[in-house]
């Protein structure tokens, strides 16, 4: 056996013997064993704390040659010095053996800049997980990430499904199954791992952009802790509207086999029949007609979608657009395209 590996292995051993990176190497390997092959997989490294602890964990289950695991960090191109941080990280890992690949943006980003540049990074390592033949992509959103999304939606006035926030599982292009395997795991526990296995990590500026929603969040996440609201419990409230969100997600399905045909090019809505569903099947029913006709990640905003059906009922829509789709209707029916 080559010296470089026995030293990786010993290496790993003596990781391993620490309680918090165990804890965690345990927990990610448990999440893996939920989900069907999922011997093969990419991780989505940015550079941060969370995203090098995730990158160290899945080095050490490298060794255990069950896994075939690739490493991939998307340059959204945004800042003038993004492609040095992007070398910045690939040297970092190129030290500790770790090869990365590093998906450049080509595509301009002038508005909604984190909503599209999140939407052009999940495109990239789809498309980077489709051509590796790997089904499977894992990031490292945790705890404090969840309660933020939480409330982001909270104040753009969102429902049950999006307050529920993030799953451990969603669906991305390709049938591309999106992991998070730490989303009961806070910051500073993966920051912990970052540094004792990397020995540094890499700050984002746009971190601490005040012109975004998420970095105010950030800071009044930290008032709240202040004054005594726990995350954890904010967490706990998430995972039971999530369980509300299942319920109804139940009926929603039940509901669309009745009255939603999906055609080669369009998808029919049978508005007789939506008009006597509960508002929130409604809201759900267009937001899962977007999505898969968009063939996107995120649903159109909220009040968007309330603003579509309020039309449709007003009997004001006859032809309009929502979240990359053509909306027209037809008589008693509604006729949802791709908008090119």
């Amino acid at each position: 056996m080559k010296r470089k590996s026995l030293n990786a292995q010993k290496l790993n051993k003596t990781l391993l013997k620490n309680k918090k990176i165990l804890k965690l190497y345990s927990k990610l390997k448990k999440v893996l064993s939920k989900y069907r092959n999922c011997k093969s997989f990419t991780v989505a490294v940015s550079g941060g704390p969370d995203s090098l602890a995730l990158t160290g964990l899945c080095k050490i289950l490298l060794s255990e040659k069950k896994y075939k695991v690739f490493f991939a960090l998307v340059d959204h191109n945004l800042r003038r010095n993004s492609n040095v941080e992007a070398k910045q990280v690939k040297n970092l890992l190129k030290k500790n053996s770790i090869k990365l690949v590093v998906l450049k943006n080509k595509k301009r980003i002038n508005k909604n800049i984190q909503k599209n540049a999140r939407e052009i990074r999940y495109d990239l390592l789809s498309n980077f997980c489709k051509k590796e033949g790997v089904k499977h992509l894992l990031t490292a959103h945790h705890l404090d990430d969840q309660v933020e999304t939480f409330f982001i939606r909270l104040s753009r006035g969102s429902g049950v499904e999006g307050l529920s926030s993030m799953l451990e599982k969603t669906k991305l292009r390709y049938n591309i199954n999106l992991l998070r395997p730490f989303l009961d795991i806070n910051k500073e526990e993966l920051n912990y791992i970052a540094i004792k296995i990397f020995k540094k990590t890499f700050k984002d500026p746009s971190n601490t952009n005040k012109k975004f929603l998420r970095t105010n969040i950030r800071r009044l996440k930290k008032n709240l802790l202040r004054n005594g609201i726990d995350p954890i419990k904010i967490a706990h409230s998430i995972k039971n509207i999530a369980l509300t969100k299942d319920a109804i997600n139940f009926y929603v399905i039940k509901s669309m086999k009745k009255i939603v045909k999906y055609k080669k090019k369009e998808t029919v809505l049978n508005l007789e029949d939506f008009k006597k569903e509960p508002k929130e099947i409604k809201f759900r029913i267009i937001n899962n007609i977007v999505k898969k006709r968009a063939n996107t990640y995120y649903p159109p905003r909220s009040y968007k979608v309330v603003n579509l059906i309020n039309r449709i009922e007003g009997k004001k829509l006859k032809k309009c657009t929502l979240g990359g789709c053509l909306f027209e209707k037809r008589n008693n029916f509604l006729y949802v395209s791709r908008e090119f």
